[in-house]
């Protein structure tokens, strides 16, 4: 029977999940409640203020699915990708 070699100073775990397993979820503090996006309005925008880790003080935008107030803590995986801003489609009864 053949023997297996098994290399040294490699995990068992894959590139990508020991990636995600090594890093530490962030919290982040909800302060306002921007408006619903999506396709059927599942998803609600926030701006939420980032709590610890290198980003901490930063104000941002993350998209939530799920119910969600003011005052809620987001735990994050990463604080570095940003939502995109909604756009609506008419503002204050103007067609634009």
């Amino acid at each position: 029977m053949k023997q297996q070699k098994v290399k040294q100073g490699q995990s068992e775990a894959s590139k990508g999940s020991a990636k995600i397993l090594g890093e530490t979820a962030v919290p982040a503090l909800v302060e306002e409640i921007i408006g619903r996006t999506g396709f059927r309005g599942e998803v609600i925008q926030v701006k939420c203020l980032v709590q610890e880790g290198k980003d901490k003080g930063r104000n941002m935008r993350r998209n939530v699915k799920g119910p969600i107030k003011v005052g809620d803590i987001l735990m994050l995986r990463e604080t570095e990708i940003e939502a995109r801003r909604i756009k609506s489609k008419v503002t204050k009864g103007v067609y634009t």
